[in-house]
């Protein structure tokens, strides 16, 4: 993206905030909405993650031999209920346009209300694909072991990264709540020094 804000990267000047007391620009307000909306739609594409994991695991598990039907329709729950996810995030959450020539007022409204809607998509997106995902790589582990292979100690390995991947998924969603959360108290900040006065 193109820094063309005067006085330096933007990111910077919106991170100094808290620290500094200036006047907000209804310029740098129009770029922290544009880069709050980007932001929720990439967590809306990151969203797709959850039925393509489920799709994997299944199509590896029709591989197997001895795999029980039972445990075939186990698969198809997830992965209809993670496309089903799927849909109600991206219809649900989806961003409106920011005015070009909003007012201040406007575009502060408008990035509340896309850390609002970052804030819903978040604990959505732990519902509706991070659990299927989750469900899906057990439902694997669970059909290898019911097929006796020897998920202890081969597996181990795999499940260690499984492991991994659940505590990072958790300690980011941790770090975005609080930046969210942050910038949320930036922009009653800024709203307020930017409230008229009394006549």
């Amino acid at each position: 993206m193109r820094n063309d804000m005067p006085g330096g990267d933007p990111k910077e000047i919106w991170k100094n905030q808290s620290n500094e007391v200036p006047a907000m620009t209804l310029k740098l307000i129009q770029w922290k909405a544009r880069e709050l909306r980007m932001k929720t739609r990439k967590k809306l594409l990151g969203s797709v993650a959850g039925p393509v994991v489920v799709a994997f695991f299944w199509a590896y598990s029709t591989k197997l031999k001895g795999i029980t039907p039972l445990a075939q329709a186990l698969f198809a729950f997830i992965f209809v209920w993670s496309l089903l996810g799927t849909y109600i995030l991206v219809k649900g959450l989806r961003s409106g346009p920011m005015p070009g020539d909003a007012a201040l007022s406007t575009g502060l409204e408008f990035c509340r209300r896309e850390i609002e809607r970052q804030q819903v998509l978040a604990r959505r997106i732990l519902l509706w694909s991070f659990l299927p995902s989750l469900l899906g790589i057990a439902g694997f582990v669970l059909a290898l072991a019911l097929i006796g292979a020897k998920v202890i100690p081969r597996g181990v390995p795999f499940l260690v990264l499984v492991g991994a991947w659940v505590v990072a998924y958790f300690v980011i969603r941790s770090r975005e709540d609080h930046q969210l959360q942050t910038e949320m108290d930036q922009l009653r900040q800024i709203e307020a020094e930017n409230r008229p006065g009394p006549a």
